[in-house]
């Protein structure tokens, strides 16, 4: 069971994300409901977050001034506004943390006053399911209590590693976008059952629970990725036979070239 962390936390925007963190949160006992408290101007967001205890917060600075860790997860086109309206309402020892991908830390904390201690975390979608993986990067006047505080939160819904921020953008490429890749590899190893003749409720079943098979046994056995391969692929075998036309067709060249456009197009983002 992961510990109890101290204080209040704050979630400035309540959409799909925090809902995860927050339901992971009280499921670990990291956080009780009295703890943690949310502002959305959705009133669909504000019910969701009643309905699991939280407080509901009136203004965005109300919420500023009752929280000890200020989680930031606005929309996008909102973020420098919402910021600037904080500015002044923070507490002076406050910690935000910002789950908002492309925002650097240094334009957050401008945008804040510029004196706020920011940590900017990269989370993924798996989060809802409690299998997420998180990049953590601590910014200026962060310390290893901060630090620590925010890998417990992200704990709650999966795994976490502290990073320094320039990593953030290959996390972001590698975890953050990662889900999809895995997804297209099983609607593509669906469609591919399916031409051979199999049922496509079978195949889509039996090509989900592949997927989630492979990634336990990567977790729990402990062994490198590339172990695990071989141990399945017996030479002149199925197995065989279809690394090798992945190897053909450039399936390592094609990865790479798809994290680095992601990678890329995250720091364009940060700019």
């Amino acid at each position: 069971m992961t510990s109890t962390c101290p204080g209040t936390l704050g979630f400035l925007g309540f959409g799909n994300m925090g809902l995860a963190i927050a339901a992971g949160l009280l499921d670990r006992k990291v956080y009780p409901a009295k703890r943690l408290l949310v502002f959305d101007p959705e009133s669909a967001r504000q019910a969701a977050a009643r309905e699991m205890g939280l407080r509901v917060m009136e203004t965005p600075r109300e919420l500023a001034a009752a929280a000890d860790t200020l989680m930031f997860a606005v929309k996008p086109q909102v973020w420098r506004a919402a910021a600037e309206s904080l500015a002044g309402a923070l507490r002076e020892d406050g910690l935000v943390l910002s789950v908002m991908a492309g925002v650097p830390i240094a334009a957050l904390r401008t945008a804040l006053g510029g004196k706020a201690k920011v940590i900017r975390v990269m989370p993924n979608t798996p989060a809802m399911v409690r299998a997420g993986a998180a990049g953590i990067a601590p910014g200026p006047g962060c310390g290893d209590a901060d630090a620590a505080l925010a890998r417990t939160i992200f704990e709650a819904v999966g795994v976490a590693e502290i990073v320094k921020e320039k990593d953030l953008d290959a996390i972001t490429a590698l975890s953050g976008s990662g889900p999809a890749y895995f997804f297209l590899l099983v609607e593509c190893l669906t469609k591919a059952a399916v031409a051979e003749g199999l049922d496509p409720a079978v195949a889509a079943r039996l090509a989900a629970q592949t997927a989630l098979g492979a990634g336990r046994l990567l977790m729990e056995s402990g062994e490198d990725a590339a172990v695990l391969r071989e141990r399945v692929t017996s030479k002149g075998g199925t197995t065989f036979a279809a690394l090798e036309t992945f190897r053909a067709r450039n399936f390592e060249e094609t990865v790479l070239a798809a994290v680095q456009a992601a990678a890329a197009r995250s720091r364009e983002l940060g700019k």
